[in-house]
């Protein structure tokens, strides 16, 4: 039984580092699932696919977080979908590099709920900071790290079942 391969799937419509994305998935040769509620413009390659999800509400949350599995990675900034995938067994990363883990994801999911509940009740709690190429230089860090960590993980499995099936 091969293992499917590797898939980065990103959550498309308010995605600032999607030339990033496509730049380390070719470096690594992975494809790439580009997942938008609507058209959205992508490099004509063959490891890029454009999904056109449909403008329902979580359509392209959906979408994602039915495929994710383990070994895939997930870029996107909206928590409950990164918390479906996490659950899912991919590894999320947020576009500014910050990884939402099993341990994290719990505890984010509460803060966004929290804040949500804030605004709804008129508490001015201002927006997520601006973008900085801090963030950009993170985000290219993690999904390397993130790719490498993948790659070396399932040559290591390989590696065991060879191992196993000679002797």
């Amino acid at each position: 039984m091969t293992e499917a391969p590797t898939r980065i799937y990103v959550d498309a419509d308010a995605c600032p580092v999607k030339d990033e994305i496509y730049r380390v998935a070719l470096r690594h040769g992975v494809p790439v699932s580009v997942v938008a509620g609507n058209f959205i413009r992508v490099p004509q390659d063959p490891l890029i696919e454009r999904i056109v999800a449909g403008s329902g509400m979580d359509a392209a949350d959906d979408w994602i977080a039915e495929r994710a599995k383990p070994g895939d990675v997930v870029i996107t900034s909206d928590i409950p979908l990164a918390s479906r995938c996490v659950k899912a067994g991919a590894d999320v990363i947020a576009p500014n590099g910050k990884p939402f883990t099993e341990e994290s994801i719990g505890m984010t999911l509460a803060v966004r709920n929290l804040m949500t509940d804030l605004r709804s009740a008129g508490e001015v709690t201002g927006g997520p900071r601006s973008y900085s190429p801090r963030d950009r230089s993170a985000f290219l860090s993690a999904l390397d790290q993130t790719l490498r960590r993948i790659q070396r993980r399932r040559a290591d499995q390989a590696a065991t079942s060879q191992n196993l099936n000679q002797g």
